[in-house]
């Protein structure tokens, strides 16, 4: 059961194991156990890392490998507040000096990877340490679409995936995602999602990125997408509301850590007739909803991409960025039940993935255009301070 002051249970005591690195897994088997802790040995002694796992671990099947057990009250494909709330807590008991969180399939990560996760926010001032994953083209699109580009336009931050399902967090990280976790555990909302990179943004926390190469992507327990893009997009959207006074100040971008890698698709060829027909079935059905959340400009794009012919079938960037800010103040204003607002996102998406798709097949590389996207949710900014602001001023 959440408390209301979950950080106030934790108390250091006497006779528990101290550990210098504190690593929170999720639910795997043995032998992916056994992995990750082979991949993190290469730079720590055993005596150094205490795993927390809801894994049932003995002596005889994992020899020198030291735990602690958790119940896990989750299966979540990324953290959620009570795995920050639990993270800090054990930190704090086994006065473990930095924590490093591993999401499912973790043991896809290389050694190397694991390690630098932990040595940056053990032996550096870092205070979150991000992976950056190398990602097929066509994988990963909602946080290519609209995690990454919104986050880096709103709180001028460059992480890539800043909803990362493994993370390296200093004590006063921690401690911070654990404290803002009181809000949902409060109202017993300990699965929502927390968003590290904002929250260490608005304390002037230092967070750096690093390559971690290949990953294999966990399965949601859910697979639909509309339910999977109305809880990112929701938990994101509330996010920014609460954040609001920190992202409308202007603030530079941080320069680029390297240029933009091109990118090699393994991807099977896509069809993007399903997704085509989706749009189209929506923008006869949800005129009313979207004359009530988009701008008139917005809905004479849609109605030219309505009519467009499939095989060339574009959604020009500046167009795609509006529609996200005008859905996140609705989302804000309440314009609509919010579920019937983050449905009728979804149709748009697919319509943005049919466009990605178009576009890769012409010749474009996908992280670049990527890159492109999000210049243009950060020069389009200005357009939703604007209107956050000033809510009715672009409406006729």
């Amino acid at each position: 059961m959440a408390t209301a002051d979950p950080i106030s249970e934790a108390t250091p005591s006497s006779d528990v194991a101290h550990a210098r690195l504190l690593v929170l897994v999720a639910p795997m088997t043995a032998d992916k156990l056994q992995h990750v802790f082979d991949g993190l040995s290469t730079s720590f002694r055993p005596d150094e890392l205490l795993f927390a796992t809801p894994d049932s671990v003995t002596a005889e099947t994992h020899p020198g490998l030291r735990t602690v057990s958790i119940a896990m009250s989750n299966t979540s494909w990324a953290p959620t507040v009570m795995n920050f709330v639990e993270a800090y807590q054990l930190a704090q008991k086994h006065k473990a000096e930095a924590i490093l969180m591993l999401g499912q399939e973790c043991d896809s990560l290389s050694s190397s990877a694991l390690t630098q996760l932990a040595n940056a926010v053990l032996t550096a001032t870092v205070d979150l340490a991000v992976p950056r994953y190398d990602l097929t083209p066509l994988a990963g699109l909602v946080n290519s679409a609209i995690l990454y580009p919104l986050s880096r336009a709103l709180f001028a931050s460059r992480i890539r995936f800043p909803l990362a399902i493994d993370l390296g967090l200093s004590l006063r990280m921690a401690e911070r995602l654990a404290l803002a976790g009181q809000r949902f555990t409060a109202l017993n909302q300990g699965e929502a999602l927390l968003w590290p990179v904002s929250e260490a943004a608005v304390a002037g926390f230092q967070v750096q990125e690093f390559d971690a190469g290949p990953r294999l992507p966990p399965q949601p327990a859910v697979t639909d997408l509309n339910t999977i893009l109305a809880q990112v997009t929701a938990s994101l959207f509330a996010d920014i509301d609460l954040k609001a006074s920190f992202w409308q100040r202007v603030r530079p971008l941080p320069p680029m850590r390297n240029s933009v890698a091109q990118s090699h698709s393994s991807d099977p060829p896509a069809d993007t007739a399903s997704m085509l027909d989706a749009f189209r079935l929506a923008y006869t059905n949800l005129q009313e909803i979207w004359s009530l959340v988009l701008t008139p400009n917005c809905l004479l794009g849609l109605k030219r991409l309505y009519v467009s012919d499939p095989t060339a079938f574009y959604m020009p960037e500046t167009l795609w960025v509006r529609i996200i800010y005008d859905f996140l103040l609705a989302y804000r204003l309440r314009t609509i039940n919010r579920g019937h607002l983050l449905g009728a996102l979804t149709p748009l998406y697919l319509a943005w993935v049919a466009s990605h798709i178009n576009v890769l097949a012409a010749g474009a590389d996908a992280e670049r255009s990527i890159e492109s996207l999000a210049a243009v949710f950060e020069t389009e900014k200005p357009y939703l301070v604007s209107r956050w602001r000033w809510p009715d001023r672009f409406n006729p």
